[in-house]
């Protein structure tokens, strides 16, 4: 098959390992390792901490595995309202800007959504080249400024989402993480054909370490029943109903850990303090390998939303947390598209979000109902291992790629 030039849009990036950038990122080498020349213009890293990692510079280019970054400069938000959003989309937009130059070799531009950068670089490129555009929806932007209860939020949400449609109209092809999406963009205007699923796949291999090994590196006693949130502490995740659920529990055994970062990390451990670790208990982000061998040493697995998260996104942890072969409680809104993915896997047991109480007793019953929790996760480790796999997911993006450009062969 003819190889594509790929010039790549997106906010997150490597060496990130949470949200967005192990998918993009797999996405740029997969395409690479497939022949395929492709450039990457983006920010540096940030996320989830919200802090700038490394040496502060103002513009740099480096080739990995394949492919060609750009990066740029870019204002990173400590608080969280739509002001500093829009800011921290607006710098990263000029500086990718002038990361594009007035020529490209490119064959098509992909933007990566939910970063408002990444839509508007790619649309601009796609443009200025005279290039197919195709987006790749990992959340839905307007609706996340609705639902995400951050102040001013409600205020640009119909902008937001006139804005992101208006970019998906003009696009050839739109990508989309999971089927909850297609409504959204349908109702929008986008035509019915041009929209392609494309899944996220599980990140690394499922751990084959020894697992007592591993929980005692992690401070976790054999006999402690884990239930474990890892990835992003952030706003939409709605973490205190953890909090107040470790302090209703009544099973001394059962101990829940929230293990990442986030910007509402501080927030939620002086919430905690008065809990005991045999309660609840904080670790820090997980290196690849070291992640992948504590959800495997975990009992449970933890989604958690607020309530007014629904359609906006689908949460990027839940393909890992299927491959590792535990059982998922998911506290979230019924109509959400987390709540449709556990449940399309078999893979765990979906309750509302904000009902600590509701949470404490699952989880509870979950420690003494060890065949379930046994059935629940094979049904997830027997899901990822059918439906998310990488290699069928970067045929699924190489094959909406081919469309966009009509290089079918």
């Amino acid at each position: 098959m003819s190889s594509i030039r790929v010039l790549i849009a997106t906010s997150q990036y490597w060496p990130e390992i949470a949200g967005n950038a192990p998918y993009v990122s797999g996405l740029a080498e997969g395409l690479a390792a497939r022949g395929h020349g492709v450039t990457v213009v983006t920010g540096y890293p940030h996320y989830p901490q919200w802090r700038r990692q490394g040496p502060l510079r103002l513009a740099s280019r480096e080739r990995r595995a394949g492919v060609t970054v750009r990066r740029r400069w870019h204002y990173v938000p400590r608080e969280h309202s739509a002001a500093d959003r829009l800011l921290y989309e607006g710098t990263l937009t000029a500086g990718g800007l002038t990361a594009l130059g007035l020529r490209s070799r490119a064959d098509v531009v992909v933007g990566v959504v939910p970063s408002l950068s990444g839509a508007v670089l790619a649309a601009t490129a796609a443009a200025v080249y005279r290039r197919p555009l195709v987006l790749v929806f990992q959340d839905l932007m307007g609706r996340a400024a609705e639902q995400s209860g951050y102040a001013g939020g409600s205020r640009v949400a119909k902008r937001l989402s006139r804005f992101e449609l208006a970019l998906a109209r003009r696009a050839a092809a739109v990508g989309i993480i999971t089927p909850g999406f297609r409504q959204y963009l349908e109702a929008g205007g986008v035509a019915p054909g041009r929209i392609h699923r494309v899944r996220n796949w599980h990140l690394g291999e499922p751990s084959t370490r020894d697992r007592a090994e591993t929980r005692a590196r992690l401070g976790w006693p054999e006999d402690a029943f884990i239930c474990l949130h890892a990835g992003n502490m952030g706003h939409k995740q709605g973490l205190s109903n953890l909090v107040e659920a470790a302090r209703l529990l009544h099973d001394g055994n059962v101990r829940i850990v929230l293990a990442g970062d986030g910007n509402e990390r501080q927030r939620l451990e002086r919430e905690a303090e008065d809990l005991p670790a045999e309660r609840i208990a904080f670790l820090g982000p997980q290196a690849p390998g070291d992640y992948e061998a504590m959800l495997a040493a975990a009992d449970v697995l933890l989604v958690n939303q607020l309530p007014a998260v629904s359609d906006m996104a689908l949460p990027s942890k839940l393909t890992s947390y299927f491959a590792a072969g535990r059982p998922v409680v998911a506290a979230v809104a019924a109509e959400s598209e987390a709540a449709r993915e556990v449940e399309l896997a078999g893979a765990g047991i979906v309750l509302p979000a904000g009902e600590p109480a509701q949470l404490a007793s699952v989880l509870q019953s979950l420690h003494h109902e060890p065949a379930k929790a046994h059935t629940l996760g094979e049904a997830g480790r027997a899901y990822a291992a059918s439906a998310l796999s990488r290699d069928a997911a970067l045929a699924e993006y190489e094959a909406m790629i081919r469309w966009a450009t009509g290089k079918r062969r």
